[in-house]
């Protein structure tokens, strides 16, 4: 049914007919070190872990505003509604939390835009450029 035309270890990954059955450890391990000399000459920055990381702009900012903001209404529309599960207080509980969130949401996305300063770190002054003061 098939042909013998086709190459041989078709489907087969690595060197073809040079495959070397007994690759050893320690030519591995040499050949590792090889790689990681190469790559440490090459990108000498990202191996130190000093990578040009570039600070989020555009729909990455947004994405991570907008699911700060959620996370905080959500997770007061969940606490309020656990506590009038328990006490029975219907509707107030889920409101009085609902609000609660959408406020702690607020200060969220301003925290994360820096806007508004972390929580006890205080208005620290703000250093010009000119130090001679």
């Amino acid at each position: 049914m098939a042909e013998k035309n086709r190459p041989d270890g078709t489907g087969e990954t690595g060197r073809g007919k040079q495959h070397d059955p007994e690759i050893r450890d320690d030519d591995l391990e040499r050949r590792r070190r090889e790689l990681g000399a190469s790559l440490a000459t090459r990108l000498p920055n990202r191996l130190e872990g000093k990578d040009d990381a570039k600070p989020v702009t555009g729909y990455g900012q947004a994405i991570k505003l907008s699911s700060e903001f959620i996370a905080g209404v959500v997770g007061g529309a969940g606490i309020g509604w656990i506590i009038d599960r328990m006490a029975g207080t219907s509707p107030w509980g889920l409101i009085v939390f609902l609000l609660l969130g959408f406020g702690a949401g607020v200060l969220n996305v301003m925290r994360s835009a820096g806007v508004v300063a972390e929580f006890g770190q205080g208005a620290k002054p703000r250093r010009d450029l000119d130090d001679s003061k």
